[in-house]
């Protein structure tokens, strides 16, 4: 009895060891992992990664392994530093340090060609901006997507006759096999050249020595090879998979879009209701995602057309005009256009409330800051010219420019009727009919903008900048240079179409107001969260505001912030705040001869009161409305089109970049045996303490039990 007594208190306590020891290296895990990691690991917090996109043929981007890249780093800061990553550094693979300047075709070339010992990249941003200029767009943007092909204006297909972007790389359309990041702190790109200094610099010639410094970046992509072979993995997972896994989503947004005149957006035009359409786009990219500052490639563009709205809104007689007119801002417009495709195909099969055979007249802006001169020329099609009628409607649309640019500094030009238009989303619409149409740009042959579609983009290259010494308020309303030349082409854009839309007697009082345009320019470009941009939004879109600028790429997650933000500010630059309450507001059929299908009721913050504490919220009612910007290829089901866009966006789950010291991999290897030597005398003596258990924990008997 004794014995079988002591054999089970000796079993109860070596388990109750066992799970106490268990629970302290559980605790003590908890408490301490994040600690460690936090020693181990720097996060790098402020980057943006290239992503992989897809269309009908071609993969484009970049992508790392399922667990990341890791390399030791090396900072390029010219050519010559290259040799030592691509053949004389001891341990690669290489995680390049890359400086902006450097980020040019050719050494990518050079990078893509020794993948074998590149990691991955890290490219920081080159300050000032490259004066040579940098745009890695193509040189032929959305070829083969506009109207020139080889059965319409052969001549000009393929830009044949100019090529636009001429300093146009395409290094944003290639395929990379490992992970590119961009450095978007200065502070973090000191950190990893300091961490560099520190570890990683040989001396004398000779190898550095371990521990060195490393970087690993996470960016493993879940598409692969096209469009067509994403979608259709999608397509099976959504039918026979209960928890699918998407792969890819398309490049979709919204079109804003508004009319001088309310028109009932729950029919269409009669066929006599002409239209007078203005255009611009809103989206633009850099070779990284979401990183898209598009200072000339579209928000010079599309802050001077809300300028020209408001403007022509505030005409006396716009109620009594023969013809309407249609702003209308395209999303997707890079990506092969999006927006404008869509718009046309919606209009052509009675889905838009303004049929393509309403259309009397067609102005667009592309590219408008004025940043060499004061001239805006006028681009037209030689080839639907051929036709005399349009002919004669495309003189009317020029000879009405320029009478509205009279008594206002910007000069209007006219082009050899030789030349082709440039990208621009009249090429859409000229597919499905012939538009007299005019496109005004600030080139006349290739842009002027050397940094097309890239992160140079920005404030600085459209010569947006303030005084020092100023308070965000007062930079908010300053009024730049470049602001009172937009609003000049505002002036003219007004006035050209009250004119084009029958009017003749307020023409001379339309004028743009430099005050809004140096808002708009201020909001897009510097700082969105400003006091003004939150007085005219909604309460739940203010997280949409960030500290810095907009950037203005399309994406999947839709709409964005510049889609929110351009019809908000649309909406009260042409609308009427009305007295409404908030329940009224968020439903109009609560008020009498109230309509929704002619106007759109927006329930905005308002101003901030003197005191800095609340908000004087009111309604906007206007005509500012989305529609859908998605390919039509999506709705089609005709992911290998070659008629419309075929953008997709590659899923992924972990994007991010930190750097650490790694070891030797003799260290290494060294550890991991001492590690499992440790393990394997653990389990034995784990082993020899619960057999000899009856002996090492043998409990004292109770003098109860005790016989004699």
């Amino acid at each position: 009895m004794a014995t079988a007594g002591g054999g089970s208190a000796a079993d109860l306590g070596s388990r109750g060891l066992l799970r106490l020891l268990c629970l302290c290296v559980l605790l003590a895990g908890l408490c301490g992992g994040n600690s460690v990691e936090r020693k181990i690991y720097i996060s790098l917090n402020k980057t943006a990664p290239c992503v992989r996109l897809l269309n009908a043929t071609h993969q484009i981007g970049c992508h790392s392994s399922i667990s990341g890249d890791t390399g030791v780093i090396h900072v390029v800061e010219k050519e010559e530093d290259l040799q030592w990553v691509l053949t004389d550094g001891p341990n690669p693979p290489y995680m390049v340090l890359l400086e902006g300047t450097l980020f040019t075709r050719k050494v990518m070339e050079k990078l893509k060609g020794s993948t074998s010992r590149i990691a991955g990249l890290a490219v920081s941003l080159a300050k000032p901006s490259p004066a040579e200029g940098f745009s890695p767009s193509e040189q032929c943007p959305n070829d083969g997507f506009g109207v020139y092909s080889d059965s319409y204006g052969p001549e000009f297909a393929h830009c044949r006759n100019v090529q636009w972007n001429y300093l146009g790389d395409g290094l944003a359309y290639e395929d990379f096999s490992f992970p590119i990041f961009l450095l978007e702190d200065e502070n973090e790109t000191n950190v990893i050249k300091q961490c560099y200094r520190d570890h990683n610099l040989s001396q004398n010639g000779s190898a550095p020595v371990f521990p060195l410094c490393a970087m690993q970046l996470f960016s493993h992509m879940h598409a692969v090879i096209s469009t067509v072979t994403c979608m259709r993995r999608s397509s099976i997972q959504n039918t026979f998979s209960i928890n699918p896994e998407i792969v890819c989503d398309p490049l979709s947004d919204y079109n804003v879009w508004s009319m001088l005149k309310p028109i009932n957006t729950s029919g269409t035009l009669e066929p006599g209701d002409k239209v007078v359409v203005a255009a611009t786009q809103l989206d633009s990219r850099s070779f990284f995602w979401n990183v898209a500052p598009g200072a000339e490639s579209a928000v010079a563009s599309f802050v001077t057309q809300l300028a020209a709205a408001e403007a022509l809104s505030k005409a006396p007689d716009v109620t009594t005009l023969p013809r309407n007119v249609m702003f209308v801002f395209f999303q997707g417009e890079t990506f092969d256009y999006i927006g404008s495709s869509r718009m046309v195909y919606d209009m052509e099969r009675g889905k838009f409330p303004v049929p393509l055979d309403n259309i009397d007249s067609f102005v667009e802006l592309r590219q408008v800051a004025l940043r060499e001169s004061l001239e805006l020329w006028m681009h037209t099609d030689p080839v639907s010219q051929k036709n005399q009628s349009v002919q004669t409607q495309v003189e009317r649309l020029l000879t009405t420019l320029e009478q509205s640019s009279a008594g206002v500094p910007v000069v209007l030009r006219r082009l050899n009727q030789s030349q082709p238009l440039p990208p621009s989303s009249l090429q859409r619409f000229l597919r499905a009919r012939n538009i007299s149409g005019v496109v005004l740009a600030d080139h006349a042959t290739a842009f002027h903008n050397r940094y097309y579609q890239s992160v140079y983009d920005t404030a600085e290259n459209i010569n947006v900048s303030y005084p020092g010494q100023r308070s965000p308020e007062e930079d908010l309303n300053f009024v730049t240079d470049t602001a009172k030349a937009l609003a000049d082409v505002a002036t003219v854009l007004g006035r050209a179409l009250y004119q084009l839309a029958g009017g003749t007697n307020s023409r001379d009082t339309i004028e743009a107001d430099p005050h809004t345009v140096t808002r708009l320019l201020y909001g897009f470009l510097v700082k969105a969260n400003n006091s003004w941009f939150q007085s005219i939004l909604r309460q739940d879109l203010r997280s949409y505001l960030g500290d810095g600028p907009l950037q203005h790429y399309i994406a999947v997650s839709s709409p964005t912030n510049t889609t929110y933000v351009v019809q908000y500010a649309l909406a009260n630059l042409t609308g009427k705040v009305v007295d409404f309450t908030r329940e009224q507001c968020q439903d109009s059929s609560k008020v009498p001869n109230e309509n929704k299908d002619l106007y759109e009721y927006m329930w905005v913050q308002g101003p901030l009161s003197p005191n800095g504490t609340e908000r004087s919220p009111y309604c906007v009612r206007s005509t500012a409305r989305l529609v859908r910007a998605l390919s039509p290829a999506f709705e089609l089901g005709h992911w290998g089109s070659t008629e419309y866009s075929t953008w997709t966006e590659s899923r992924w789950k972990d994007i991010r970049a930190r750097i650490f010291l790694i070891a030797s991999k003799e260290l290494e290897l060294i550890t991991l045996a001492v590690g499992f030597g440790v393990l394997i005398c653990s389990l034995a003596i784990t082993y020899c303490i619960n057999a000899k258990a009856d002996v090492l924990f043998i409990a004292p008997r109770e003098p109860g039990s005790v016989s004699f």
